[in-house]
């Protein structure tokens, strides 16, 4: 079956290139310009994936990637313009979950999109075969069939970088993670990373913690020099 993606986009030129290299690569690809579209399309095509450029003339794609996250988890690549790196940040802090700089090579493009399925597959696989029930420890309750936090009986919607790490920190609680380890898992070793990506997936997982109860994102302890852990006083280091 073909994997349907949701090119957002205002040029048409490069929706017309993009959709004919991806549709000969067995993608369904489907092209729209502004935010009422993308709602509607998110709704009546169930796209597997999102490319959105955040340069969208009249709109910004940094808003209409706010409405998509309110109502969907569905992976988003970002296109950015070369070297904004703000941008890049704004984006990874309102569930991005993968980037790329502007102008670029359909080919790497290509790449991406399959390297972030494949990742949003292997977790679905994961989730299937050895999970009989949510993931809790220190207050956190991670629901794996919905990739939703759970705290004090709220729900906590996670972009699906940041339902990899807070995943792996509660599978794993008291164990330091490096930087570079928590970016292998979130993202795979082909993400084109900056320096700030996993501290921004942090900052963010710690914000959205704190809104439902502000005590709890203390749990997660950065490391000073190394990286991040899960704390639970209620398991041995």
């Amino acid at each position: 079956m073909d994997r349907t993606v949701l090119i957002v986009d205002d040029d048409r030129k490069l929706q017309i290139l993009l959709v004919k290299y991806l549709e000969s690569y067995g993608f369904k690809a489907i092209t729209v310009a502004n935010s009422e579209s993308v709602m509607r399309s998110l709704r009546s095509d169930a796209p597997d994936i999102i490319v959105l450029d955040i340069m969208l003339g009249r709109e910004n794609g940094l808003d209409i990637l706010k409405e998509i996250r309110k109502q969907s988890s569905v992976p988003v690549i970002m296109l950015t313009a070369k070297g904004e790196e703000t941008d890049r940040i704004v984006g990874l802090e309102l569930g991005a979950d993968d980037y790329l700089p502007k102008p670029f090579n359909p080919r790497e493009l290509l790449a991406r999109l399959n390297s972030v399925l494949r990742r949003s597959a292997g977790d679905n696989n994961q989730v299937h075969s050895t999970t009989t029930g949510n993931l809790v420890c220190g207050g956190f309750e991670l629901n794996t069939d919905k990739r939703t936090l759970l705290i004090r009986n709220k729900e906590i919607t996670l972009s699906t970088t940041e339902y990899r790490i807070i995943r792996t920190l509660i599978q794993n609680p008291n164990r330091v993670y490096s930087r570079d380890e928590l970016m292998n898992i979130a993202r795979g070793k082909d993400f084109m990373a900056f320096d700030r990506s996993i501290d921004v997936h942090i900052s963010n997982l710690r914000n959205k913690i704190s809104e439902v109860a502000p005590e709890l994102k203390k749990q997660i302890k950065t490391v000073w020099g190394t990286g991040y852990m899960l704390e639970d006083e209620g398991e041995t280091e």
